[in-house]
């Protein structure tokens, strides 16, 4: 039986392939296969949120997802928010806010709060606390998250409005 599989994927702009294990979860891809070590492998169930990655433009948990699912499809990953030298408003606000301490959980809480954003610019308190609520964070206790997540909010709405206007 062959256990190997040729996939391709869209990466942050960038086509990947490779010849694979089919085992090869696309966690292990992103970090290995493609050298992007921004996406953080934690609990390796899926319940943690340090690995979540947009497929398609949705938040999943890419450890408990198989990269051969991904074949054909788009990623983005922390390292895609911001491909320049700037800082995207979501990363600038973690800064600002102190919205982080180790930084493990980081990038899945940016990850899943760019995909809320992208579905609902002005999301309600209660939203925002549902999709912090499905990250877990050892260091912060989430309120300078729950901040950061305003500010950042409030600093895309601004760009927006700048935007649209000049």
């Amino acid at each position: 039986m062959d256990t190997t599989r040729k996939i391709q994927m869209n990466v942050n702009g960038t086509s990947y392939s490779d010849e694979i294990d089919v085992r090869t979860t696309l966690v292990d891809f992103l970090r290995v296969n493609c050298g992007l070590t921004g996406t953080h492998v934690g609990c390796e169930h899926g319940v943690c949120g340090a690995c979540t990655i947009l497929w398609n433009g949705n938040a999943v948990r890419s450890c408990i997802m198989l990269a051969v699912q991904a074949d054909g499809s788009e990623i983005s990953t922390v390292e895609g928010l911001a491909p320049g030298s700037e800082l995207h408003p979501i990363q600038q606000a973690f800064m600002e806010e102190h919205g982080l301490q180790c930084g493990f959980c980081t990038p899945g809480f940016m990850m899943s709060i760019y995909e809320m954003i992208s579905r609902n610019p002005d999301p309600s308190d209660e939203e925002i606390k549902d999709v912090l609520g499905g990250q877990i964070c050892r260091c912060t206790g989430y309120q300078t998250i729950f901040k950061a997540v305003r500010s950042a909010i409030d600093k895309m709405a601004a760009a927006n409005k700048s935007a649209a206007q000049g």
